[in-house]
């Protein structure tokens, strides 16, 4: 199991990276194009889209990484190994509801949008743009749960 999601957090990071680069290699399109007086304005729903999945793809993978944003002064006050297991424990359950909030809502705007048009791609459609929403809070609730059931095997064992 460990095995496969180290499998889906590199793929989601390729998947961030691809859409970071198409990201940037817009912008610069966009950049030149104004510089030469050309009309590009198809780059700016391009770099706009690219830019929220390499976001959302990358905040996925810092939940596994264990990146995300945390507040260490409480985790650094504790003495107990034993209690900052259980504080990991919280933190992971707040962070998997949040997830699952995620892939819930982000359901439900991928659904509103599915047929909406891009603004300067009429025949682009947003629903696949909005994917990146319900795929990145399961990403997070699958690596989420992982950890919670490798804190919770520890505090078994008695481990840190």
């Amino acid at each position: 199991m460990k095995k496969a999601i180290q499998i889906l957090e590199r793929v989601q990071i390729g998947v961030g990276a691809a859409f970071l680069f198409l990201f940037l290699l817009t912008v610069v399109v966009q950049m030149l194009s104004r510089y030469l007086g050309i009309a590009a304005t198809w780059t700016e729903d391009v770099s706009m889209y690219s830019f929220i999945w390499a976001v959302f793809m990358g905040a996925g993978a810092m939940v596994y990484e264990k990146r995300h944003f945390a507040f260490g002064s409480l985790s650094g006050a504790l003495k107990s190994e034993r209690a900052k297991l259980l504080l990991e424990i919280v933190i992971s359950a707040i962070i998997l509801l949040f997830s699952l909030w995620m892939v819930y809502y982000g359901i439900r705007i991928t659904r509103q949008f599915w047929n909406y048009t891009w603004v300067n791609i009429p025949s682009f459609k947003r629903g696949p743009t909005w994917l990146c929403l319900p795929l990145s809070g399961l990403s997070a609730a699958i690596y989420t749960i992982a950890q919670i059931a490798e804190n919770v095997g520890k505090l078994a064992k008695g481990e840190k």
